[in-house]
């Protein structure tokens, strides 16, 4: 009797692991920083004919590089997750929602809204510097990938070219 009932509350507790995850419940199924700049990425150099797609310039990969990277300084790190985090306040503050789960429309408002404060507007330039470092860095680096980025700009990376990521 025993192994029956423990069996039961084991199932009944996945059972409503599985309910919570596919409802998409903050408390496990919460959004990474690196979700919110993929879509902050798309909605701040929007997809267009001839530009370079988010997976060719790969930014999300890059941001990880410079979140983990010793030579950035902490500072910096901190003000890119606070940035993500007053984001997402913002969108909920607003909207009832984090910021990737938001329509273009809202996302674009929520930006602009952003835009007007000093850390917005700083967190903004912070995160457009990093697409385009991503987009025309090095494809040893995981960025730029067929060296998108170059052929859009029709530019010829510099030479002698990285044989390994100094990163």
């Amino acid at each position: 009797m025993r192994l029956n009932s423990r069996r039961k509350f084991l199932l009944g507790g996945f059972a409503g692991s599985v309910v919570l995850l596919s409802f998409n419940s903050e408390l496990f199924g919460g959004v990474t920083m690196l979700d919110s700049m993929a879509v902050l990425q798309e909605d701040l150099f929007p997809q267009a004919r001839g530009v370079p797609t988010k997976d060719q310039i790969n930014a999300k990969a890059y941001l990880s590089l410079i979140l983990n990277h010793t030579r950035i300084s902490d500072t910096d790190k901190e003000f890119l997750r606070n940035g993500v985090k007053w984001l997402n306040e913002d969108s909920i503050s607003k909207y009832k929602k984090k910021y990737i789960k938001l329509n273009k429309a809202q996302r674009q408002i929520i930006l602009n809204d952003i835009s007007k404060t000093p850390w917005g507007e700083s967190f903004i330039e912070d995160v457009l510097r990093f697409i385009f470092e991503a987009m025309l860095g090095d494809p040893v680096y995981g960025v730029n990938k067929g060296e998108s980025g170059w052929k859009w700009l029709e530019h010829t990376g510099g030479l002698p070219r990285p044989k390994a990521a100094y990163l």
